[in-house]
C-alpha cells in the first residue's frame, strides 16, 4: 500500500509541475503577446503623421484637379458665350436700332 501511495504522491507532484510548467508558459505567451501588441502600436502611432500627410497630399491632389477642371469648364463655356455673343451682336444691335426707330415713331 506505501507503494501505491508513493506512486500517487509521485502522480500528483508530476502533475502539479506540469500544471504549474503550463500556467508560467501560458503566463508567458501572453505577456510576449501584450509586448508584440505594445511594440505594433508605437509602430502604428510612429507612422500616423506620415499617412495623414500622405492623405492630405492625396486630397490636395484632388482638390486641385478639381479646381482646374472646373477652371476648364468655366473657359469652355466663357469661350462659348462669347462666340454666340458675337454671333448674335449684329442681329441684337439691329432689333435694338429697329425697336427704337419704332418706338419713336408712335
Amino acid at each position: 500500500m506505501d507503494d501505491t501511495l508513493q506512486q500517487l504522491l509521485a502522480a500528483e507532484n508530476t502533475a502539479r509541475e506540469l500544471v504549474e510548467n503550463a500556467q508560467k508558459e501560458s503566463d508567458h505567451l501572453v505577456q510576449t503577446a501584450l509586448h508584440e501588441a505594445h511594440l505594433q502600436e508605437e509602430r502604428f502611432q510612429a507612422r500616423v503623421p506620415e499617412m495623414r500627410a500622405s492623405y492630405i497630399e492625396k486630397s490636395d491632389q484632388r482638390a486641385a484637379q478639381t479646381v482646374a477642371e472646373m477652371e476648364r469648364r468655366f473657359h469652355e463655356r466663357f469661350d462659348q458665350l462669347r462666340k454666340d455673343a458675337e454671333t448674335h451682336e449684329e442681329s441684337a444691335l439691329e432689333a435694338a436700332f429697329h425697336e427704337l426707330l419704332g418706338a419713336g415713331k408712335k
